[in-house]
């Protein structure tokens, strides 16, 4: 990995850092939920359709899924917190749009825009991984990676108490202005990461992702309304198949690719992804069941009658208690590493669900399951930002992260669409309205149980790491070697200078023969580096040093597991050993 300079490359990161990166995360996943409680009012709102007015939240969903790994990559790149404070500004933006109409088309366009912040919680986690040490990094990434399932938890009662008090436009004044303190505080507080990717942004890995995903996601989205096997739909699947297909070839070909799939592909980072997809189907059919549950009139004989306020008040537990689980996931991670912790909190979610199937009569019993539910959406949630900075080198944090943000805003598409076409199939219609029955209810909890039990699967097959290096890392350079560390196969050893002395914090670079960079590590005050390698093949380790000169020397790596030892002297020759 490379650093170059940035704006304040030497201010050390406060206390405060934690709690500011953590409210901004829960301020851009606030929009995930904003709407929640006037969905059923928006026609109206709107003047428009109800197939139409969806897209006010769709086009949420939509920019956030795409936004994500750009924002990653553009924040290994040119900076962390630059990216972050670009992505609250945006959303800024999107809120006063929003705020100013009641347009269809400028609403969407306003709702697009708030989307986009959605890059601000990998960008955040990077942050993280880049300047606290190793004692705070774990619960702090817990924190982060749960404000997703906290700010949309949270969003729910207060966002009820507005529009059922003012005017619902005000709900985007709300929003601008909470966006405008998330800024005002990074500015203050969060200094910019030194670490940088090599390379350049690939624009058309950019353009082919982002066409695939909407083509992937907006099938999904509207797939009830156009029909699962009209033509539209089934097209649409097509098409982004076949898009993503050439985006995948075109990734493995480029030299600084938008996401390295190579990477992607590591079973630890493969099975994260998958897993996150599920948990991101278990976190949202909480959220749309349980309030349409506890405000139908109990007239209809299973309704609890709940006013908008009380029940945005018996969900929000779902937001508090993951927000309580991080420091418990830290404590759990740091004695059984975080692949244990996703297990457990996937079972907690499945007994969740379960227990849900009978706990459906009664406001106390909403309650219980959104306590139950948000203790293990809580721990699988911090889980995961752990698993991936542990599978990935530090310069490609903010992108993995992205991209599994990414997969958890799939869960959350999926479950969003097939909850819907599940509870609109099943509900009774009262004089013209559509109401959800219990039969719908309960067939959306079983569909969770499913999704977690498919995650639990993806989970166990997750490779167990003989420790959790990067999570206890004081600094990035510690946190390389030790993850490097962790794979026998790969090349090791001393950068040296021609008496034969160490030369510390030494960058050394892996560069493949098509002239990519494989891997990059930093060697620490012993002069000892370590990389993995990809596979088997020739390399040349380039490595610099100030008051060195450089050195590149070639090597060759069977690809089996095992370590090459590979002293490197600064200038002069390579002693192998």
């Amino acid at each position: 990995m490379t650093s170059t300079p940035t704006d304040q490359p030497n201010r050390r990161a406060s206390g405060a850092v934690v709690p500011v990166l953590a409210f901004a995360g829960i301020v851009v996943a606030v929009m995930q939920t904003l709407l929640v409680p006037v969905i059923k009012d928006l026609p109206q709102l709107l003047n428009t359709e109800p197939s139409n007015a969806t897209w006010v939240l769709t086009s949420t969903l939509l920019s956030g899924a795409v936004a994500t790994p750009i924002m990653g990559r553009l924040g290994d790149l040119y900076g962390k917190r630059r990216m972050l404070i670009l992505s609250l500004a945006v959303m800024v933006v999107g809120a006063l749009i929003s705020a100013l109409t009641s347009d269809l088309l400028t609403m969407i366009a306003g709702r697009t825009l708030q989307g986009f912040a959605m890059g601000a919680i990998p960008l955040g986690i990077g942050l993280m991984r880049d300047m606290l040490p190793r004692e705070k990094l774990g619960s702090a990434m817990a924190l982060m990676s749960s404000s997703i399932g906290v700010g949309g938890g949270l969003a729910l009662p207060l966002a009820a108490l507005v529009a059922q008090h003012a005017d619902w436009h005000a709900l985007f004044y709300g929003a601008a202005g909470l966006g405008a303190l998330a800024i005002g505080l990074t500015l203050l507080v969060v200094p910019e990461s030194p670490a940088r990717a090599e390379g350049t942004f690939d624009v058309l890995g950019a353009i082919g992702l982002s066409t695939g995903l909407v083509l992937f996601l907006l099938p999904i989205t509207k797939g009830s309304d156009w029909g699962w096997t009209s033509g539209t739909t089934l097209g649409l699947f097509a098409a982004s198949a076949v898009v993503l297909v050439l985006w995948g070839v075109m990734e493995l070909r480029v030299k600084a690719p938008l996401v390295d799939l190579r990477t992607t592909a590591r079973p630890a980072v493969l099975f994260t992804n998958l897993a996150s997809i599920m948990v991101g189907v278990s976190f949202y059919v909480v959220s749309l069941v349980l309030p349409q549950l506890l405000q139908l009139p109990k007239a209809t004989g299973y309704g609890l009658g709940q006013s908008m306020v009380v029940a945005g008040l018996l969900v929000a537990p779902l937001g508090l208690t993951m927000m309580v689980t991080a420091p418990v996931y830290a404590r759990l991670s740091a004695k059984y590493g975080p692949k244990f912790t996703l297990i457990l909190g996937m079972l907690i979610i499945a007994i969740g669900y379960g227990a849900g199937l009978g706990l459906m009569s009664a406001a106390w019993q909403s309650l219980v399951i959104a306590v139950v539910l948000g203790a293990g959406i809580g721990l699988a949630y911090s889980s995961l930002p752990a698993l991936i900075v542990g599978a990935v080198p530090a310069s490609e944090t903010g992108a993995a992260n992205g991209l599994n943000t990414l997969m958890r805003s799939i869960g959350t598409s999926v479950s969003s669409a097939v909850i819907g076409m599940v509870l609109a199939n099943t509900a009774n219609d009262v004089g013209g309205v559509a109401i959800p029955t219990m039969h719908g209810f309960r067939v959306s909890f079983l569909i969770a149980t499913g999704a977690v039990a498919v995650g639990l699967l993806m989970a166990v097959f997750l490779p167990k790491p003989n420790r959790a290096p990067q999570l206890r890392a004081s600094s990035e350079e510690e946190a390389n070697l030790e993850h490097a560390e962790e794979v026998l196969r790969g090349f090791r050893g001393r950068v040296l200078d021609v008496s034969g002395a160490p030369v510390a914090r030494a960058k050394v670079t892996l560069i493949d023969r098509r002239g990519r960079q494989a891997g990059s590590a930093v060697a620490d005050e012993d002069g000892v580096y370590a990389l993995s390698v990809p596979g088997g093949g020739a390399y040349v380790l380039a490595a610099r040093a100030v008051g060195h000169g450089p050195l590149a020397s070639s090597a060759t790596h069977a690809g089996d597991e095992r370590a090459v030892s590979l002293d490197l002297s600064l200038p002069g020759e390579t002693v192998t050993t």
